[in-house]
């Protein structure tokens, strides 16, 4: 008698049948399986709209299997409030780097925020530029070594790397606010699950949401990937702490 096979794990429907071509070791794959995991689980891949402006974001419009449009550089919320207001039933998220998110577009992530954006955010923090060759980013940590930053970020001249979870949560327009990382199974479990309460967040028409993802850049941090894999967790996770900035309930919980 043929036993029967249950099936237990497979590619998202999020996600078309193609292979990932991000540098070994880059964590947006990770980062973009679990949205797009998410999106199945909350049976929205019809009305699921995506956002990215320019970086390794780009990307995304090749493996996603839902709508997804692009936005000048950092201008990505401008984008996906428009998109959101013409259609309030979608469900618009931005998927955005630090290099885009937290440089060009810093004001455009703290005013859509601030008037609670029913809208939100992916942020993959690397903490470095990756795509356009590893220059110096806001979030770059002091010391750290960049194409730009030769011999090492210099707080007296370029000032502290920016926090952007524990900013954002100050504002009253902000309902879920979160930092995860994926450099672990339990930190993806976590990352995950911080995806699945912002998109609830926005579904349940609460107001703006963010998840800030800590990456690996193991190509422009000239690292291998489980050297970068480390460094992440030694270095970057100390200054940017993993938890819950922000719920609808208030800060912190």
């Amino acid at each position: 008698m043929e036993e029967k096979i249950e099936k237990i794990f497979a590619r998202p429907h999020g996600l078309k049948d193609l292979p990932f071509h991000y540098c070994p070791g880059c964590h947006h794959g990770i980062i973009q399986r679990l949205v797009a995991e998410v999106i199945d689980e909350l049976g929205v891949h019809a009305k699921a709209i995506a956002v990215a402006p320019v970086g390794c974001s780009v990307l995304l419009y090749e493996y996603f299997s839902f709508d997804a449009c692009g936005a000048a550089h950092g201008r990505a919320p401008a984008v996906a409030t428009g998109v959101k207001r013409v259609h309030p039933d979608a469900v618009v998220f931005t998927y955005q780097g630090d290099g885009d998110l937290a440089a060009i577009g810093c004001a455009e992530i703290i005013h859509a925020a601030a008037r609670g954006e029913k809208i939100t955010t992916i942020y993959v923090n690397n903490a470095i530029y990756g795509m356009t060759g590893g220059q110096m980013a806001p979030t770059t940590l002091v010391g750290q070594v960049t194409t730009t930053s030769p011999y090492g970020r210099n707080a007296e001249t370029a000032g502290h790397p920016v926090k952007v979870a524990e900013m954002l949560a100050t504002l009253d327009g902000a309902k879920f606010i979160a930092r995860a990382a994926v450099n672990t199974p339990a930190n993806m479990t976590k990352a995950k699950l911080a995806i699945k309460k912002a998109f609830e967040v926005q579904l349940n028409g609460e107001g703006f949401s963010l998840v800030e993802l800590l990456s690996t850049c193991p190509t422009n941090w000239g690292m291998s990937p489980i050297e970068a894999s480390k460094w992440l967790q030694d270095k970057m996770i100390p200054y940017y702490p993993l938890g819950i900035y922000k719920t609808v309930n208030g800060v912190g919980k």
